[in-house]
């Protein structure tokens, strides 16, 4: 072999490190399918118990891993359920996004926002689940973390709110406190589409939502800065 020519980078094992590359890649790969598979099984738990009631066992159990892998991914059941948390209130905010995007159909407001809001509930039941059952019971910690979600939620709407028409004069209290109408009338419509599939009711929950809204907006509409 000429001198000159290119040598293949090589371990003394034999192996070349573009080898190394992909195994690393796959290692990740795993661990990252086996932490999905985990919280996976959690929301499936979750559908029939709350988080209080599950063990890391059952958890492990659904996910097909022994117990002792749990403490590779989590540090314990509360790391896991803050986890759940994060990726159900993105959910949320993925949503919310869509409508800032342009998914608002600006010529019916409150009837589109509640058709955003119905789809992205219908989509992903186990996020909105989890978020409703947990927030006023349960592990305390669940609860202090999904209420300040809730919260900053409720900040970035009242953020939204002020570029509206007759509302950019209101005071940032004033704003919070429409915005947290909003927001409760949001998990409201969540909690009663919990427990039904049914076509007819959900346009039932849909008009009443509506309807619901619009009274919040005869309110807006009457209430001047600094009201009492």
């Amino acid at each position: 072999m000429n001198s000159r020519t290119p040598k293949s980078h090589t371990s003394r094992s034999g192996r070349s490190r573009g080898s190394r590359s992909r195994d690393v890649v796959s290692r990740i790969e795993r661990k990252e399918a086996t932490r999905r598979a985990i919280v996976d099984a959690a929301l499936k738990l979750l559908a029939e118990d709350s988080f209080s009631a599950l063990s890391l066992r059952e958890v492990a159990r659904e996910a097909g891993i022994a117990p002792t892998a749990f403490y590779r991914h989590f540090d314990s059941m509360e790391a896991l359920g803050l986890v759940l948390i994060d990726e159900s209130f993105r959910t949320l905010r993925d949503m919310l996004r869509g409508a800032r995007a342009g998914k608002l159909d600006p010529t019916r407001t409150i009837d589109s926002s509640v058709d955003i809001v119905i789809s992205g509930i219908t989509e992903r039941p186990e996020h909105w689940r989890f978020i409703t059952r947990e927030r006023s019971s349960g592990v305390a910690v669940l609860r202090y973390a999904i209420r300040t979600e809730i919260r900053l939620i409720t900040s970035e709407l009242a953020i939204d709110l002020a570029r509206f028409p007759g509302l950019s004069e209101w005071s940032s209290e004033d704003l919070n406190i429409l915005a947290m109408l909003f927001v409760n009338a949001m998990i409201s419509i969540a909690e009663v589409l919990e427990d039904t599939s049914d076509p007819a009711a959900i346009e039932e929950i849909r008009r009443t939502a509506i309807r619901q809204l619009r009274m919040i907006t005869v309110g807006v509409i009457g209430w001047r800065a600094g009201g009492e």
